[in-house]
Order: C-alpha cells, then structure tokens, then sequence
C-alpha cells in the first residue's frame, strides 16, 4: 500500500507535468518526454556521462572527507566537555554562515579546479554529521554510564557496548542530511568554481535555452538522492534493529 501511494503520487505528477509541458513554450517548460529524448541525446553525445562522472569524484572525495572528519569530531566533543566548550562559538559561527557565502573565499584559495568544489562539499556535509554525532554522544543515558563506570567498565568497552550503539540513530540521521546537503554542494560548487560537471551542464543548457537538456541534470540529481537516501535507510534497518520502529 505504501509504495502504491508512492509510485501513485510520482505518476499523478509526470501526467501532469506531461500536460501542462505540452500546453506551453518548451523554452519555459518542457515536458517529461522531451527531457526523456533529450537524455537519450546527452548520453549519446557522451556529455551527460563525462559531467556525472566529473560531479561524482568530487562528490565522493568532498563527502568523504567531511564525514570522516565530522565524526571523529562529533565523538570527541561529545565525550569531551573541555572540548566541546572549545568548539562551541567557531562551530556555531560557522554553522550559522551560510556556506554559498564562502565561496569566492574558496574559489582565491583553491582556484576554480577541482580542490575548490571539494572543500566545499566537505563543508556542506562536515556540520550536519558533526553536530548530530556530539548530540548522540551527549543523549547517552548517564545512569548507565555511571553503573558502567561503577563495574569498573574500561573507556573502550564503554564505547563499544553503550556510546557508540546509543549515539548510532542520531550519526545515520546526520548521515541523511549530508546526502542532501553534499547534492546542493557539488551543484553551488560547479556553479561558481568550475567549468565541469552536472552543474556547469545545467547552466550551459539553461543559457541556450534547453530547457529540456537543463531538466536532465536536474532529475538525474534528483534520483540519486533518493537511491542514496534509500540505500541508508536499508542500512538502518540492519544496522540500528533497536531503534527502528514497526
């Protein structure tokens, strides 16, 4: 019955869409079968392989990096009060800039190559994962750190029986918001960075007015967010069995 009202909801949709796109300019908005013929093109071409690919090592690399990094942080300040007190402000401060913002700062860094697009893919994914990670490790129950404690309970074993499982819900849930957010990354990057990738490619078709070509992309990124995003949830379910829910 779910996936019926799913699949339901997404035909509904492309029925429309394919409706309205036919009623008006193509430059304004093209239709679903348009941008199915158009894929066929770019693919034949060759551009929408080089482009995907090109957006999926920096994506790879760029998400990579600020996982790894935000978790070893989010573990340590979260058992950590010293240095939790000591990231708090700079964290805080730059959770809150937004992070097209850094941009241009980037770009005189880095220059306009591939380096420039994956720090900031690091940053679009560092925070999501780092704060939820320190927010796990903090929500642990403390009556069971105590009694753990008080059977003399080494740090390590602590880790592995109590944090680690306890704080596990909230790292897979900062792992689903830096899917999103590392998609919106590599795209604001391509932008502004470079002259490559599924986001130079939406631009190029958008100024030529292909508004069929420019949708390819576009739905293309799409669909990878949700293969990705289902993909965590079946780990989820595997990893995490006491927290998921019937």
């Amino acid at each position: 019955m779910r996936w019926t009202l799913r699949l339901s909801s997404v035909l509904l949709i492309a029925i429309a869409w394919e409706l309205y796109g036919r009623a008006i300019n193509p430059v304004l908005l093209s239709s679903p079968s348009r941008i199915i013929a158009a894929t066929f093109e770019m693919i034949a071409d060759g551009s929408l392989s080089k482009a995907f690919a090109e957006s999926m090592v920096v994506l790879c690399v760029g998400s990579l990096i600020g996982i790894a990094a935000g978790l070893a942080f989010g573990l340590a300040a979260g058992r950590s009060q010293a240095l939790s007190a000591f990231i708090e402000l700079p964290l805080n401060a730059l959770y809150a800039t937004p992070t097209v913002a850094l941009i241009p700062v980037i770009v005189v860094w880095f220059g306009f190559g591939p380096t420039a697009k994956t720090v900031v893919v690091m940053l679009f994914v560092l925070f999501p994962v780092l704060i939820n990670t320190m927010r796990g490790v903090k929500e642990v129950d403390r009556d069971l750190v105590e009694v753990a404690q008080s059977f003399c309970s080494k740090e390590s074993r602590m880790w592995i029986d109590l944090i680690l499982p306890s704080a596990l819900p909230y790292v897979v849930t900062g792992l689903r918001l830096a899917i999103g957010r590392a998609l919106i990354g590599v795209i604001v990057a391509e932008f502004f960075t470079a002259f490559a990738g599924l986001g130079n490619l939406i631009v190029t078709n958008a100024n030529s007015f292909r508004t069929d070509r420019t949708f390819v992309p576009i739905l293309l990124i799409a669909l990878l967010g949700i293969t990705l995003t289902a993909l965590l949830e079946w780990a989820e379910r595997r990893v995490v069995r006491w927290a998921a829910k019937d």
